[in-house]
């Protein structure tokens, strides 16, 4: 049983994601299977988990309920994708994005972490997109951000919260920020990505003292300053950035994961903090004495992932 060393940060609810254990995609035969990576978050001493990418968990409710009771665990929120800046893809990802709501709510769980899509393609690096929005597709943005929180509020019971991402047009600080500005504290708070906000040079602390009422979700993730150099030098997309090994485990890397905790137990508010190392691609047996690791530092900073955080 590992030793918490200091006060326990009683308004964080620690949990993981199948990205710790190197998923990305809904199906992949780099990706282990769904049952190994369920059995070895219980083994781990998790509670809570995150869905991942739809399709890699089971979609069927009654199958996924029984899947994640028979190990003890627990739903903490859903995962999804959509470009909110592309109007003419609305009706396709509303109806993409209200199966994952639906399968989040059976699951009991009331946050939906909503991805922008990146603008390099995750295995070449090459560009898909311009890596900025213009004014107009930022007023778009905004909009259709505030219209699809007010749906999965009012239809589902779930709350959508904006994960900030590398090579996305929400990475860095005056992007998130722009977010959070131009949207309604109602429908549109921030999942607070803690490793994607440094990737994008951002300051995670930074946002917490000064955005902590929009914060609805944390994903808690370390970077290799080195390889954040190696990034920025040669110009590097995410995928290789990756490869590279820019996800590190606590508490090496930035931002300083036991700072973070501090800052987020100060805030008036109850929080899912889910751990999120990008391992994709890596070998089966890599995860698990990662997570046990990390599990076991983050519960010496005072997380817990005993109880579930109140709703707001």
């Amino acid at each position: 049983m590992t030793t918490i060393s200091g006060p326990v940060a009683g308004n964080l609810c620690l949990g993981s994601a199948p990205d710790s254990w190197g998923v990305w995609f809904p199906e992949d035969e780099r990706q282990v299977h769904f049952s190994r990576f369920l059995d070895e978050l219980a083994q781990a001493g998790y509670k809570w988990l995150e869905l991942g990418p739809y399709g890699y968990l089971p979609t069927d409710p009654d199958r996924l309920a029984e899947e994640v009771g028979a190990r003890g665990l627990s739903v903490s929120g859903g995962t999804t994708f959509g470009a909110l800046h592309r109007p003419g893809e609305w009706d396709a990802m509303l109806a993409e994005v209200g199966r994952v709501a639906a399968l989040t709510a059976a699951a009991g769980a009331h946050h939906l972490v909503f991805i922008p899509p990146m603008f390099r393609d995750e295995k070449t690096g090459e560009f898909t997109e311009e890596p900025a929005l213009s004014a107009e597709q930022w007023r778009t943005l905004t909009a259709a951000a505030d219209r699809l929180g007010k749906i999965l509020l009012e239809e589902h019971d779930v709350r959508l919260v904006v994960h900030p991402h590398a090579d996305s047009h929400i990475q860095t600080q005056p992007e998130i920020e722009r977010l959070l500005d131009g949207t309604d504290s109602r429908y549109v708070n921030l999942c607070l990505d803690t490793g994607h906000v440094a990737y994008g040079g951002g300051d995670a602390v930074d946002l917490i003292r000064r955005y902590g009422e929009r914060i609805g979700y944390v994903h808690i993730k370390q970077m290799d300053p080195d390889v954040l150099v190696q990034v920025r030098a040669e110009n590097l997309g995410f995928g290789e950035a990756v490869r590279r090994g820019v996800c590190v485990e606590p508490p090496a890397g930035v931002p300083d994961p036991a700072e973070v905790v501090t800052e987020l137990s100060k805030l008036d508010a109850e929080l899912f903090v889910i751990v999120e190392q990008d391992l994709y691609p890596c070998e089966p047996d890599v995860p698990l004495p990662i997570a046990v690791r990390t599990r076991e530092y983050l519960a010496g900073q005072g997380l817990s992932g005993s109880r579930r955080p109140a709703i707001r």
